[in-house]
Parts: structure tokens; C-alpha cells; sequence
């Protein structure tokens, strides 16, 4: 018998657990600061709030990129030193993971190799696909619905699923997120005032600012360096020069999720059009985003409750509920080979 079952969901900026024995979902970011290149200085939270305000000789670095494991050693370090960190961390312990599907079979196998050849020791893994842990979070009766879509966006992927009774019908990995807007923002930026932010500060307008104009359009005094010079400074920057940098990605969006439905089969299509579009994860919480889909693509659009964390959370229940099982796929340890 296990010790304990651990439900992961590894994002590009954070990771979220769930701990059977706790009871309890923790998230943290999903970093690693390193001193002269290979000495680990700081992990998680605190290696983050070094992000973009690190001297020359500390680098920080995210062991995932678009989805998928970059850096496996950095991500099993990183990833045992959170869980002995204020948890009852426990060898030997089982692992439900969700990953993404429209990623390679090695790429799928990395996240199984995280935690069965490691020092965690792990006992058995069973991974799920993460449009149906996202589904189950938000509470959707996956195996009794006959169509789904849901959209997860991310800090560096977007992810659209299209699910029919517990399966998975089409899915599509993006590699537009967070990050991708971010660096429309910075770009906008630099070219409209030949200054220069950073990726936080340019998070922290897109947060902040949103899709949609208030009445009263809303300037945000942000620090910069001027290009040429170097030199520190600060600038107000409107509101609507963010959302003229999130215009075009957006729009781009919007075209992979109507090729993806014109894809599907008719009588799954049907049922999507009747429910709508579910949306998921950490950028789903950009104002107006549910909005901007809705006028943009002619969908009823739905966040999800705490869409961040939906796909953790459907991860729980998948642990809790024997029925939610077969949604999943096992790793075994002894021939090293997956079975369904």
C-alpha cells in the first residue's frame, strides 16, 4: 500500500499539488535561480521573485517550456526540494499526472520519468490527459457528456480539447500563452516609446488592463530603461496600447479554436454549441477575455470556477473517485511500459 498519492499538475510558471494525505492543494512557481551557472540559490516562489531583477551572475531559469520538460534534472530537483518543504513527503508514493495530449510520446514519458527514476522512488504513475482533468475540475460530467470544448490557457500554451463521453476527440497544443502576450506588450512598448520593461512589469499590465476599455481609460506609471542610454526611468503607458498588443495574438486564437470545431464531428459539434466554450487556467482570469471570445468567435463562453487551479483540482478528484480511474493511463515500473 502507498504512503501517499500525489495528484500534479506541472505548468510553465507554476507548479500545483494536490496531497492525498493533507488533504490540501499547494502551488508554487515553477523556477530555479542559479549562482554562476551551477550553483541553485533559490527554488520556487523565491527563486521567481528574483525574475527580472537578478545581478549578472544569477540567472533564473523555468525547467518548463511550451508545455512539455526541458530540464529534467532541474525539474526533479526542483520539484523533490518543494515537496519536503513543509510536506510529509513520502518515498515510495503514487502519482497521478496531467499532461498535455498533443505533445510526443517522449515528450509524455518525461513527465512519468520525473518521479519513477528519481529519488522520490515513486510506486506507480498513472497520467491523464489534461483537458479531461481540467473538465473534471470544473465539474462537467465528462463520461456522460457527448461533447465538450474546453480551452486551457496557459503561461506558455494554450491547449483546446474537444472531449465526448470521457474521451478525447481532437486536441490541439498551442504555443501562445501568457508569455506570447507578454512579449507583444513589451514589443508594442519599445517600438512606441523606445523604452524597455521587463516580462514582469509587462504581466503586470496585462492583468491589469484587460481587454475591454473602462469608461475612464485607465494610465499605468511603469519602470522602464531608455533604449540607447540604459538609464532607469519611469512611463505611463494607457491601457489601450495593451490592449492594441493583445489584439492580433487573440485573433489568432480565435482562428485555431473555429478551425478545431469545423473539425469536429457534427453530432459532438452540436452538443459543444449548446453548452459553449469552457475556458481554464491561469490566463483565463484576464478581464474580458470570456467577452472578447464570445464577440469574436459567436460562442457562449464560460470560466470555469478558479480556473487556475481546475485541472489540480480535477486531478483530486479523479484520486478520490475509483468510477474517475479508467480516465487515466498507468505507468508501470516493472516492464517500464504503458498500459491502459
Amino acid at each position: 500500500m502507498s504512503r501517499n498519492i500525489y495528484g500534479l499538475d506541472l505548468g510553465s510558471y507554476e507548479i500545483k499539488v494536490y496531497d492525498k494525505k493533507q488533504k490540501s492543494i499547494w502551488r508554487e512557481k515553477n523556477a530555479i535561480a542559479f549562482a554562476d551557472e551551477k550553483e541553485i540559490f533559490a527554488v520556487g516562489d523565491e527563486a521567481y521573485e528574483m525574475y527580472g531583477k537578478t545581478p549578472d551572475h544569477i540567472r533564473v531559469v523555468f525547467p518548463m517550456k511550451e508545455g512539455v520538460i526541458s530540464g529534467i534534472t532541474d525539474m526533479q530537483y526542483l520539484l523533490q526540494n518543494l515537496l519536503k518543504r513543509g510536506h510529509q513527503f513520502a518515498y515510495g508514493s503514487e502519482y497521478v499526472i496531467a499532461v498535455p495530449t498533443d505533445v510526443t510520446e517522449l515528450e509524455k514519458r518525461a513527465f512519468c520519468d520525473l518521479v519513477l527514476h528519481s529519488t522520490a522512488r515513486a510506486k506507480s504513475v498513472r497520467i491523464v490527459a489534461r483537458g479531461i482533468a481540467d473538465a473534471v475540475g470544473a465539474g462537467i460530467a465528462v463520461e456522460r457528456e457527448p461533447g465538450i470544448f474546453l480551452v486551457n490557457f496557459g503561461a506558455s500554451t494554450m491547449e483546446l480539447s474537444v472531449l465526448s463521453y470521457g474521451g478525447i476527440v481532437l486536441n490541439r497544443l498551442l504555443k501562445i500563452g501568457g508569455m506570447h502576450l507578454d512579449r507583444e506588450i513589451i514589443q508594442l512598448v519599445k517600438n512606441r516609446y523606445q523604452i524597455l520593461i521587463s516580462g514582469r512589469t509587462a504581466e503586470f499590465l496585462r492583468k491589469e488592463a484587460g481587454l475591454f476599455p473602462d469608461r475612464q481609460e485607465s494610465i499605468y506609471q511603469v519602470p522602464c530603461k531608455k533604449l540607447g542610454t540604459g538609464l532607469p526611468k519611469y512611463k505611463e503607458i494607457p491601457g489601450t496600447l495593451v490592449k492594441t498588443a493583445l489584439r492580433e495574438p487573440l485573433s489568432d486564437c480565435v482562428k485555431e479554436m473555429t478551425a478545431l470545431l469545423k473539425r469536429t464531428p457534427p453530432e459532438v459539434r452540436q452538443a459543444i454549441e449548446q453548452k459553449g466554450i469552457f475556458l481554464t487556467g491561469g490566463m483565463a482570469s484576464l478581464s474580458g477575455l470570456d467577452r472578447y471570445l464570445s464577440h469574436a468567435g459567436g460562442w457562449k463562453v464560460t470560466v470555469a470556477n478558479q480556473p487556475a487551479i481546475c485541472a489540480v483540482r480535477g486531478l483530486e478528484k479523479i484520486i478520490h473517485n475509483k468510477n474517475l480511474h479508467k480516465l487515466t493511463y498507468e505507468m508501470s515500473v516493472e516492464n517500464d511500459r504503458w498500459i491502459r
